[in-house]
């Protein structure tokens, strides 16, 4: 079927609910990337440096990987609806005490009870939108996507336009935005069947012992590493004002939904998951190396440029995670993703530091070992994964924010 189909179950033609769910959806992922253009007028505002105001990333993508292990305990008990609405409501309290923060510790503490919120919601919209859609999931799952996609190219953006004039605003803007989020959700979502089955805290754990998902997560752990050194430490690099920095990666970001939604499934049906994957995390690690030691220029068209290769890579990865093993979807994601985001959280805190310990171009460095590593585990587990691979039909089945992400 052609989810662009304008019948019955077609892109456009779905229900309210869905588009409730993924007009959400879009704010959620604005988050990941609302506060990149305004690290430098955060570091100023709060007098904080640049390793400090990273832990905005740290704490956030940190709580996001221990709720990973919470996330489907939860849904299957009070359903996918109230999990939806409880992480929004942690969202827009957390997002607006963020814009009221007095010092770096405040905002980061509050950055983390907004990850929990994200994590929440994110983990569970995929499955709610699949859930209430008409005429099958691959019209839900592309809307899913490019949700996902806006978000990340749109977070920038409303980030340096609000925060030209104080980077309080932003956050105060996201509060509002899921607050809209929230009431469209409780009027146009109906609550869903509950799951037969009751996920266990410790199934995601459990998940992991198949060895093609625990390839799969390691693989994607070294990548997240470098896909965040360019996310959170590249703004301070580049020191930008908030309008030119939001365009950078606003362009950054549309590449990442075009690879993502468009260019990786066309790559894997000529070319194979793997070998799609290995090429380009190499791409990227070469494109990071260039980042880090070439002009300003450069670093700007660098930095744009791996949105391109870190599309291809979520799309790939995240349809890896969720048809290598056996275990429910929910469940290898959440092991998935329980493993691969503690990279998010470790990159934002060590590149301002080792730059601190070393100069600014070994960061990126580090962040380039990290790719190829990730392409090594691929090689050489490739047996472990190479069934998935074989049968694998692009879906665009990415889970990415919490890819986010998976995609």
């Amino acid at each position: 079927m052609d989810p662009f189909d304008e019948g019955a179950g077609g892109l456009l033609k779905q229900p309210k609910s869905v588009w409730a769910t993924a007009g959400a959806s879009v704010v959620a992922f604005m988050g990941i990337g609302l506060v990149d253009p305004i690290l430098p007028s955060i570091a100023q505002g709060l007098n904080a440096t640049a390793s400090q105001v990273s832990l905005l990333f740290t704490s956030y993508f940190l709580i996001t990987a221990v709720a990973m292990l919470v996330t489907g305990f939860v849904s299957s008990r009070i359903g996918g609806r109230r999990t939806l609405l409880l992480g929004l409501a942690f969202v827009v309290v957390f997002a607006g005490l963020a814009g009221t923060s007095g010092s770096v510790g405040e905002l980061v503490g509050f950055r983390a009870g907004w990850g929990l919120g994200n994590a929440l919601f994110v983990s569970t919209a995929l499955a709610v939108i699949v859930g209430a859609a008409a005429g099958g999931s691959a019209a839900a799952i592309l809307l899913y996507e490019s949700a996902l996609g806006l978000g990340m190219a749109c977070g920038p953006l409303l980030g340096a336009l609000l925060g030209d004039a104080s980077w309080r605003y932003p956050f105060f803007g996201t509060a509002f935005l899921m607050a809209i989020g929230f009431l469209c959700i409780t009027v146009f979502l109906k609550e869903q069947p509950k799951p037969a089955r009751k996920t266990s805290l410790l199934d995601p754990i459990k998940a992991l012992g198949h060895g093609g998902l625990a390839s799969a997560a390691v693989s994607a752990f070294f990548y997240n590493y470098t896909f965040f050194t360019v996310l959170a430490f590249t703004p301070f690099v580049l020191n930008m004002s908030p309008y030119k920095s939001g365009a950078v990666f606003f362009a950054w970001g549309v590449l990442l939904a075009v690879f993502s939604v468009i260019v990786a499934p066309r790559l894997q049906k000529r070319f194979g998951s793997l070998k799609v994957l290995g090429g380009s995390l190499v791409l990227l690690a070469a494109d990071v190396l260039v980042l880090g030691y070439g002009s300003h220029t450069t670093a700007v068209v660098c930095t744009i440029l791996s949105g391109a290769f870190i599309g291809v890579n979520n799309t790939v990865y995240t349809e890896l995670a969720l048809g290598v093993s056996d275990a429910p979807r929910p469940v290898a994601s959440a092991g998935y993703n329980f493993v691969r985001w503690f990279a998010a959280a470790a990159a934002p805190y060590f590149a301002p530091k080792i730059e601190e310990w070393t100069d600014i171009h070994i960061p990126f460095v580090v962040a380039a070992v990290t790719a190829v590593a990730g392409a090594v585990v691929v090689v050489v587990r490739r047996k472990a994964l190479t069934h998935e691979a074989k049968e694998l039909e692009p879906r665009h089945a990415t889970e990415d924010g919490v890819t986010v992400f998976a995609n």
